[in-house]
């Protein structure tokens, strides 16, 4: 399952995101969103769980949770829309 993290600390990056995940089972990979010109992060990223139910825990345990001093929003990636 591909989950969403948003609200994320700018100075999270993808290990820490990963430890977060690790408590609710295997994370196949993690990924946090930067901007193509500044490196920055764009503070969200994605989470990739191969064991649904491990995933869904982890959205119902994780989401509004803190990290950094911010209220996390956790839940099920949406496929990605297609632009015309």
């Amino acid at each position: 399952m591909n989950i969403y993290v948003g609200n994320l600390d700018f100075k999270v990056n993808e290990e820490d995101l990963q430890k977060l995940f690790e408590d609710y089972g295997t994370v196949s990979s993690a990924k946090i969103i930067v901007d193509k010109f500044s490196g920055r992060s764009k503070g969200y990223g994605f989470i990739e769980m191969d064991n649904d139910s491990e995933a869904n825990e982890a959205i119902k345990d994780l989401n509004g949770s803190v990290m950094e001093n911010r209220e996390i929003v956790v839940n099920e990636a949406k496929p990605r829309r297609t632009r015309y």
